[in-house]
């Protein structure tokens, strides 16, 4: 059908006619082929029919025509695709404890579609825990909130005075496709003569076993971050869980160690593939092949095999089915020293080419005690800050937990409280000082006062608010903040600022972190392959032979 004329002038309209014409049914054009026969083929029919019905067949005509017509398409209708189910039976019902929603409290909607059942006692315990500026209170209030958003419109009971729960997902938390059920009812169980029943954990048992006998066609479990409370479950024969939400990674083994070693045949591989060139002093190598896969931005690659050369590069682009491999500067050589320090070995040539790059915004450095985190850092900030003056300062932190005893509150300001906790900073600060052997006694005096100058001590618990701009922020000890802090400190981070995080996942001191749930595992696997970090793991300790051959054997 020919298109109508277009429009005469500008903002004119079509004519209603030309505007039906369009619209109207356009007849087929092609009614079928003719054969050679003369008569026409009938198109193919298309019937919608439920699945599992098929038509009729038709009878059998007495005499054949010369050329018959094919047989009719069926086109079956099918159902809509549905999502699959994670499960095929009943959705398991979860009992809480409290100390779960103190710990995290998010974990409500963190159940994907199971069930959620909260004790009454779970209710008080955390009215009691509400007050104060805690860590804990402050997450007994949000759990407060959550609920009270969720029972906002409370869903009537039936004749029996049973509810059918609360939809989790109706607050905006589309990952949760379960129901959320409060204890209304007063539940009468006989625990063992051993449990006192004026305690808060063995009334919370008691209401799992009533669930396990009330409801025994669908799993009942109870879930507490209390390890006592899990085993007097399992001896009562119930089934209790930990709370694994709040873990990074089940196995610390798996985390990101920020180095990958290159095959054996590497160059066997790809000599004849590979592409380099020379810029700046580096060598550039792009290769292709399977091990792209494996890489990530920033990863240090190395190949230490006899018989082939040496190899030590950053993995600095990744496209498609290539990367780029850069070498890196040798800080194992006293004319690339910094402030006196060398690297030992080859991870800790890694750091340094981390710690001075200013193309690193953010940066982890985990391992064993000595192995030389702190110094590394210290001596890359002062070299940055006093030789480069790429930042203003050096701000160092770390978290107040004490291994032992505390000894009460500390005299003094801010830096002198926290001098107490920086017994690591004037260790290394006293061997950067020795490294300056030709100045003398006057000239060493002079320095140690000009560092002081450029070094501020602060403490975590104010840190809520403040921008750091053209900083060198060292956090010392970082295993021991959790992921929320961390996040606190990290988004502190100004423009010109680099934040260093160092801590040791073996010596973990706060309690009810692990090193699956700890804020440093939780950085480096969230910041793995940005293009603006970076992570090594120092395997070896430098301290001194007493130190390495105690951290294997104790």
């Amino acid at each position: 059908m020919p298109l109508p004329k277009p429009p005469a002038k500008r903002a004119d309209f079509l004519s209603r006619a030309d505007f039906e014409s369009q619209a109207a049914h356009r007849p087929a054009r092609r009614a079928g082929r003719a054969q050679p026969g003369g008569e026409p083929v009938a198109p193919a029919l298309l019937e919608l029919l439920n699945e599992g019905t098929l038509p009729a067949a038709p009878p059998v005509a007495a005499k054949a025509p010369a050329i018959a017509a094919p047989a009719p398409q069926v086109v079956v209708a099918r159902p809509e695709r549905m999502r699959k189910p994670r499960g095929t039976g009943p959705a398991t019902l979860f009992v809480l404890d409290t100390n779960v929603l103190m710990h995290d409290p998010t974990s409500l909607f963190r159940f994907d579609e199971h069930d959620v059942y909260l004790p009454m006692i779970t209710l008080e315990e955390l009215d009691g825990h509400k007050r104060g500026m805690t860590e804990v209170a402050r997450n007994a209030r949000q759990v407060s909130r959550d609920l009270d958003a969720l029972a906002a419109n409370m869903p009537t009971r039936d004749a029996a005075g049973r509810s059918e729960g609360i939809a989790l997902n109706r607050t905006g938390h589309r990952e949760a496709g379960g129901k959320l059920f409060f204890q209304t009812d007063l539940i009468h169980v006989s625990l063992p003569q051993g449990l006192p029943a004026g305690k808060a954990d063995n009334q919370i048992l008691g209401v799992v076993k009533a669930l396990v006998e009330q409801q025994p066609h669908r799993d009942v479990v109870l879930v507490s971050k209390d390890i006592n409370m899990r085993i007097k479950a399992r001896a009562l024969g119930l089934p209790a869980e930990d709370y694994f939400n709040d873990k990074t990674l089940d196995d610390g083994d798996l985390l990101y160690t920020g180095t990958l070693q290159l095959p054996a045949d590497f160059w066997d591989k790809h000599a004849k593939t590979v592409e380099s060139w020379q810029q700046g002093g580096l060598t550039y190598y792009r290769i292709g092949g399977d091990i792209v896969g494996s890489l990530l931005i920033n990863q240090f690659v190395y190949l230490e095999a006899p018989g082939a050369p040496s190899l030590y590069a950053k993995v600095i682009e990744i496209t498609g089915k290539t990367a780029v491999l850069r070498t890196l500067k040798d800080y194992t050589h006293q004319k690339n020293s910094i402030w006196g320090v060398m690297a030992r070995n080859r991870d800790q040539n890694f750091a340094f080419n981390l710690l001075m790059d200013p193309e690193c915004d953010f940066i982890t450095l985990t391992g064993t005690a000595g192995s030389g985190k702190t110094l590394m850092s210290l001596a890359s900030g002062l070299a940055q800050v006093m030789d480069d003056r790429r930042y203003t300062e050096i701000i160092v932190t770390r978290v107040t937990v004490p291994v032992g005893e505390d000894i009460g509150f500390l005299p003094g300001t801010e830096e002198e409280k926290m001098s107490p906790w920086m017994g690591a900073l004037d260790d290394n600060l006293e061997v950067l000082s020795k490294t300056d052997s030709g100045a003398g006694e006057w000239g060493r005096a002079a320095t140690n006062d000009l560092v002081r100058s450029k070094i501020k001590i602060k403490s975590l618990n104010f840190m809520r608010g403040r921008t750091f701009l053209n900083k060198f922020v060292i956090i010392d000890e970082a295993q021991n903040l959790t992921p929320k802090q961390m996040k606190t400190l990290i988004t502190r981070a100004g423009p010109g600022t680099k934040i260093v995080c160092l801590g040791n996942l073996a010596q973990i001191d706060t309690p009810y972190l692990t090193e699956g749930s700890s804020g440093l595992t939780y950085a480096v696997d969230r910041f793995k392959g940005w293009a603006h970090s970076g992570h090594v793991t120092l395997a070896r300790g430098e301290r001194s032979r007493l130190a390495d051959f105690a951290s294997e054997v104790l």
